[in-house]
């Protein structure tokens, strides 16, 4: 098989492995049942999240100097490993606190060692198409949440909570480790037959390592503009199915569904804006996803009021562009920084995530509590995408270019 066909393998490698780490984004189906077994709140029932999305988000950057030194396969492997045992040791914790460092800080590792090889691999084979193969990779984290939470809870329903961590970490380890076999990247200097880049391409990558990427105006840019495409969609998606109940007027159960509908656009954004990223660069894509923030969020402050249209169409578009980022921050690190070193630059990129993520997740809630509205969340978000809009059309240049500055 030539190598051009081999590579899409690779990818659906990489998406089914990040099926697998993505399985974090269903942990609220825990929340409840853990709630009930240790007797405890609601904030403390979140712990366990909290802890594995920043150890996730910390581990990132070592994990992608382990990449460079061993490659994909062996750090992956690792990773699958550190993963699955975390599910398996959670499955013992006597505390929410004990889960919550066992799954947390042991499973969240695993995630950071693994995650970014799946990308730079996406990024190594496709030099011609980057930004479409790291959409579709990253793009199981996405779909995560639609095919493991029924899993999660029929096993709860069936087994009990405990015991659920056991087998899927179980489960999780066996299935990442085979997975990780096939991949590697291609000998250095390949490129697919008959494609040869752009003069436009090659004058806007450098190959930058860590130390060198640091000392370039672009990286913060861009990491900003990461952070804030990451909390301007999270502290909307955080309250997706409140709004739809409290604020949209649904029924509980249609806004549960409406959930299951914006996961998918949080899949699609993924390929799409990383197919968009290859065709328009980074800088306009960016502006893309700060332009219908912007238009979701204005709407939906000011005519989400018992609106089911504007509600699904709204929070549709902000879950496609919070999707989109995960896509446009790793090709835009590719095509500013080069791939010698990429997965050591996209580690440290991806800690952009984490902060926003994070920052999100707490955000929604303290907004809601001060003001009592789930609408007070939008005009936060309106100034973010203000900013963000901002910041990419100045300060998001091509490291030659004389806009983007050594430091």
């Amino acid at each position: 098989m030539a190598e051009e066909a081999k590579r899409w393998i690779l990818v659906t490698v990489g998406l089914l492995i990040n099926i697998c780490l993505g399985s974090i984004y269903a942990f609220s189906i825990f929340r409840d049942p853990l709630e009930n077994l240790f007797t405890i709140t609601a904030t403390q029932s979140g712990l366990p999240f909290l802890v594995f999305l920043a150890t996730f988000t910390v581990t990132m950057p070592p994990g992608g100097t382990l990449l460079h030194k061993w490659g994909p396969r062996k750090t992956t492997m690792l990773g699958g490993f550190v993963f699955g045992a975390g599910w398996i040791l959670a499955s013992f914790a006597p505390t929410i606190e004990t889960l919550a460092l066992l799954y947390g800080v042991i499973g969240g590792s695993g995630v950071g060692i693994a995650y970014g090889c799946t990308i730079a691999v996406a990024a190594t084979w496709f030099p011609d198409q980057s930004g479409l193969a790291i959409g579709f990779t990253v793009g199981g984290v996405g779909l995560s949440a639609l095919i493991t939470a029924p899993v999660i809870k029929a096993l709860i329903s069936s087994v009990g909570v405990m015991d659920t961590f056991l087998y899927l970490g179980i489960a999780f380890m066996i299935l990442i480790i085979v997975l990780s076999l096939p991949l590697r990247f291609p000998l250095d200097g390949w490129k697919p037959s008959g494609w040869m880049p752009t003069a436009k391409q090659v004058a806007s990558t450098a190959e930058l390592k860590r130390s060198e990427m640091l000392r370039t105006s672009t990286f913060y840019a861009l990491w900003i503009l990461y952070t804030i495409g990451c909390l301007a969609g999270l502290i909307a998606i955080g309250i997706a199915a409140p709004f739809g109940t409290q604020v949209a007027k649904l029924s509980a159960e249609t806004a549960a569904l409406a959930v299951s509908v914006f996961a998918i656009f949080n899949f699609a954004g993924r390929p799409f804006y990383g197919w968009l990223t290859d065709r328009i660069t980074p800088k306009y894509a960016a502006m893309v996803t700060f332009i219908l923030i912007l238009a979701a969020s204005c709407a939906l402050y000011r005519g989400g009021e018992e609106n089911v249209l504007v509600y699904f169409v709204g929070f549709s578009l902000l879950w496609l562009t919070l999707g989109g980022w995960l896509a446009i921050a790793p090709t835009a690190t590719k095509i500013f920084f080069g791939t010698k070193t990429y997965g050591e630059n996209y580690g440290l990129v991806f800690t952009a995530y984490g902060a926003g993520a994070i920052l999100g997740t707490l955000s929604s809630g303290v907004l809601k509590d001060m003001t009592g509205t789930y609408l007070s969340v939008f005009p936060i978000v309106i100034a973010l995408a203000l900013a963000g809009l901002v910041i990419a059309f100045i300060a998001l240049h091509p490291i030659q270019s004389k806009n983007s500055k050594v430091l």
